[in-house]
């Protein structure tokens, strides 16, 4: 039963998921450009910039990957100068780009490392090593 569940996981072609925060910055107008170079660099995406009435500070909203988030209140602060001030939430979750059983693929990717990370061997088994032998 058990090698009948590995197989049919390996051919249902299995898509991962990863979290994603929510990030809202608050910062004044002339360091956008940072927000937006460290969230590129990081697979962030901006979904909304507005101006905050009455006010000079502006208000970003942006999705960005959990996996990406270590560091990234030190790296915001440091390209803009500590003038913004991020807050992350979890939001949801979405498909990673690629087939997860393509090691070249970032889906690949993650599940060779998590392989290698668990003492498996990198490369994931053919579909030859369920088959029942009579």
């Amino acid at each position: 039963a058990k090698r009948s569940m590995q197989a049919a996981v390996y051919t249902a072609e299995p898509i991962l998921y990863e979290p994603l925060y929510l990030v809202d910055i608050q910062c004044p107008e002339d360091v956008l450009g940072g927000i937006y170079s460290v969230m590129n660099k990081r697979r962030g995406q901006v979904i909304d910039q507005e101006n905050r009435p009455g006010t000079p500070l502006y208000q970003v909203k942006a999705y960005l990957p959990v996996a990406e988030s270590f560091g990234f209140t030190a790296a915001l602060r440091s390209e803009t100068g500590g003038q913004a001030f991020p807050q992350m939430l979890f939001d949801h979750w979405e498909a990673v780009g690629g087939d997860a059983l393509d090691a070249n693929s970032k889906a690949g990717s993650y599940v060779v490392k998590t392989r290698e990370r668990k003492g498996l061997s990198a490369q994931i088994p053919g579909l030859d090593r369920y088959m029942d032998k009579l």
